[in-house]
């Protein structure tokens, strides 16, 4: 019986069939995890996630190779399309301050319809959001199509889909669209002071490529670099009109 997982369940208000459906699982799988099973580790990082708990706290008993090395470091998904879609809705909810989105296009968030209405009411809510996607007619945007595999003309199709769904939210008070013209090697997406990071990795689509969750412990740890490196780009790129 885990029964750290069973009180966090208790604590959030949370069933097992609402497990279940955040985590497109069967709630017969959620029972077992309850039941002592050990259950996979991207759906233990989905769990931790989702009750806003580090993995530790919900199996103490893991071998100690399994936890983080770096007390930043809260999970590491092999590829983005890995993540579970509740694991981006929970770290957007999470901010109460600051919402920061770097990438080329994040064509698969602002296809997202609810997560675009979920900054937005973030936003009425008081949260500063800053959106920097690519400029469309940038070298960097070609390069990065070239790298990708689908062309310079298909990468920067993309980029104007992306800002054709995004740019509504910039009628919303606390939100900014900007466009940059520089070389990315990693698309970050912040919630405050939590971190996820898909680096960018040549011939790879961003999809294929890692995700990295970090949570900063400190002003001198690698959340803060990167996010310094968002406020470098933020600063030199174009609004977007």
């Amino acid at each position: 019986m885990n029964d750290h997982l069973r009180a966090a369940l208790t604590r959030a208000r949370l069933t097992t069939t609402d497990i279940a459906a955040r985590l497109a699982v069967d709630p017969k799988t959620v029972d077992r995890w309850l039941h002592g099973r050990t259950p996979y580790q991207r759906h233990r990082w989905a769990l931790a996630d989702l009750l806003d708990l580090d993995e530790a706290d919900l199996w103490p008993d893991l071998a100690p190779g399994d936890h983080p090395a770096s007390p930043e470091l809260q999970a590491v998904y092999p590829h983005r399309w890995m993540v579970p879609r509740t694991v981006w809705r929970r770290h957007f909810e999470r901010a109460t301050q600051q919402i920061d989105i770097l990438t080329y296009s994040g064509l698969f968030l602002a296809e997202d319809t609810g997560l675009l209405h979920l900054l937005a009411t973030q936003a009425r809510a008081g949260v500063h959001i800053r959106i920097l996607l690519g400029d469309p007619d940038s070298p960097a945007v070609a390069a990065r199509g070239e790298e990708e595999g689908i062309g310079p003309d298909v990468m920067a199709a993309r980029v104007h889909n992306a800002i054709t769904l995004y740019r509504p939210l910039t009628a919303v008070d606390g939100i900014d669209l900007r466009l940059h013209r520089t070389i990315l090697y990693n698309s970050l997406y912040r919630a405050d002071d939590r971190l996820l990071i898909n680096p960018h990795i040549h011939g790879t689509p961003a999809a294929k490529a890692p995700v990295i969750h970090l949570h900063t412990t400190g002003d001198d740890g690698a959340t803060n670099t990167y996010l310094d490196s968002y406020n470098r780009i933020w600063a030199t790129a174009t609004p977007c009109s």
